[in-house]
């Protein structure tokens, strides 16, 4: 790793930390489960039977039991279909991580939004995608993932089992705090301290299941 990597790496983790990230440390308003949409959802077809329109915050159980019924493909062929998740998926590509996430798994996936990467600094993103920056965007990348599919269910319940906080092992061997907000969005809490959200949850693959974030975490570097 280069003394110019380790800069821009340090610049960004203190960037990030220095703001308070605005959008990562503020809860969504409600939180989806299942395929995500686009941000009206669609009209019913004419005679069509639907549901009463879903509360703020409420989890959408039977969308997330359609989504599992639906899972085809594994994480690493869904990334490219995910809406606002295109750097992700160049950063998993440069990480070279395509075929851990196409492997039998299981793993969850916390998978920040292409926006949650413009709070780097300028030039950082260049610097990740570079191929002697491969070892530390391998580090940030594993830094989202978790061993074995965990749904928002279950990441409630150990969350709750540990009185409020649940510790999440990392693929980077790094600890992701999972914690609940008042208005039952789930927090992840990264090495820094910096929180970001799931918007939209139990994205279900073949190979595990996705949660789409609002912010990208933090390991330890260097």
């Amino acid at each position: 790793m280069t003394v110019k990597t380790n800069l821009m790496i340090a610049a960004a983790s203190s960037l990030l930390l220095a703001t308070g990230a605005t959008a990562q440390t503020t809860a969504p308003a409600a939180q989806r489960t299942g395929a995500p949409t686009t941000a009206a959802p669609a009209a019913a077809a004419p005679g069509a039977t639907t549901a009463a329109p879903q509360a703020a915050g409420a989890p959408a159980a039977s969308t997330a039991a359609a989504s599992t019924a639906a899972a085809t493909t594994t994480i690493a062929a869904a990334l490219p279909t995910l809406p606002n998740r295109a750097t992700l998926t160049k950063l998993v590509t440069a990480a070279k991580l395509q075929t851990t996430l196409a492997g039998p798994g299981p793993y969850t996936l916390f998978a920040p939004s292409d926006e949650a990467f413009t709070r780097l600094p300028a030039g950082a993103l260049d610097t990740l995608l570079k191929p002697e920056s491969v070892p530390t965007l391998a580090t940030i990348i594993k830094y989202h993932v978790v061993a074995g599919a965990l749904t928002s269910e279950q990441l409630k319940a150990q969350i709750t089992a540990g009185g409020g906080k649940a510790t999440l092992t990392t693929l980077a061997g790094q600890p992701l705090i999972a914690s609940l907000e008042a208005n039952g969005n789930i927090a992840l809490t990264d090495t820094a301290g910096i929180k970001s959200f799931v918007d939209t949850a139990d994205i279900k693959e073949t190979n595990g299941v996705v949660h789409l974030t609002n912010g990208m975490s933090v390991p330890k570097l260097g």
